[in-house]
């Protein structure tokens, strides 16, 4: 498992390919406020509540001067009928050989019904626009994230 990031680190720059197959780089957001989440699997129970939560309080994030960017290993395919099927209208990119998720600190050793193995562990990494990481969080839970998110970046007052 690699590190995981903390606060005041230098956020890794990527790029990947978004559910349109167009490519989207970290410092496309350089200057903005930025969230990065990683999510397992799109179109499954948990990973469809997150992305929709993100969806529904993205006005108000990026009033607050945040964007959104979701990260899973779904292939640009998967992540076309995801959006679409979701309405979801921020960038979900590829990340199917979880290089990024691994400088991220998002891919590890995981336990599902005791049964171990390497996989993405749901993270959300809140990038500074200088380009370092103001909030790291690992292992987060699906339901009540982004409500937990905003509480944390002081949105919800």
């Amino acid at each position: 498992m690699t590190e995981r990031l903390i606060p005041g680190d230098v956020a890794p720059n990527f790029t990947l390919k978004d559910q349109s197959g167009n490519d989207v780089s970290l410092s496309d957001f350089s200057g903005r406020k930025t969230i990065v989440y990683f999510y397992p699997a799109a179109s499954t129970p948990g990973c469809t509540k997150e992305a929709c939560d993100f969806r529904d309080t993205l006005g108000s994030l990026q009033a607050a001067g945040y964007e959104v960017v979701g990260v899973s290993p779904d292939p640009v395919k998967a992540l076309a009928k995801f959006a679409e099927e979701e309405l979801l209208t921020f960038p979900l990119l590829s990340d199917e050989d979880h290089a990024v998720a691994e400088t991220y600190g998002a891919w590890g050793e995981k336990k599902n019904y005791g049964r171990t193995y390497m996989g993405l562990i749901r993270s959300t990494v809140v990038v500074d626009p200088d380009g370092t990481v103001s909030l790291a969080q690992y292992n987060v839970r699906a339901t009540g994230h982004v409500a937990k998110l905003r509480r944390d970046l002081k949105l919800d007052k």
